[in-house]
């Protein structure tokens, strides 16, 4: 398989797991409702994000950050792309890429359809809670992480700079 192959059949698998969990919530728990998992540490939920990572602007009072993030995710996809032509084949790089490329448009839909990303997985030990998250959430998570990895691992066939033996 090619790197573009492999770019697009990670970002697929990534893209569509996280649509058939964001769909399975919105069908089985009701806006704001939470199903316990494991009692005081882990409870799956509905909530819609408007911001990005950490909440990060999740405000209903203002409407540019949509617009914001559509163009960071567009940009996302189009550094994405072009890293990937510019490496060689790298099969841990191109698999984070895809991983990070299929979250990217896994929120996207999202955001296009809701103007909000469905955030379902809650963690929380008493009082304090992580930020909630889905599966494409931790696709650029992971992604972001193997690309790194790849990147130390393999820096002279992961640098576009450097000419390829």
């Amino acid at each position: 398989m090619n790197k573009y192959g492999q770019l697009g059949g990670c970002a697929a698998l990534v893209c569509a797991l996280d649509q058939l969990t964001k769909w399975q919530v919105a069908h089985t728990i009701p806006p704001y409702g939470s199903v316990p998992v494991i009692d005081g540490f882990f409870d799956l939920v509905h909530i819609y994000n408007r911001g990005a990572a950490f909440g990060f602007l999740n405000r209903s009072d203002i409407e540019w950050q949509f617009w914001l993030f559509l163009a960071a995710t567009l940009g996302a996809v189009a550094a994405i792309l072009a890293v990937t032509r510019a490496t060689r084949r790298d099969p841990l790089l191109i698999c984070g890429l895809g991983l990070v490329l299929g979250g990217a448009v896994g929120n996207l839909i999202d955001r296009v359809r809701w103007r909000a990303v469905l955030d379902f997985l809650d963690i929380y030990v008493g009082q304090w809670h992580w930020p909630a998250f889905n599966v494409a959430d931790i696709g650029i998570c992971v992604g972001a992480g193997l690309a790194a990895l790849a990147m130390l691992l393999h820096p002279q066939e992961n640098n576009p700079k450097e000419p390829h033996a």
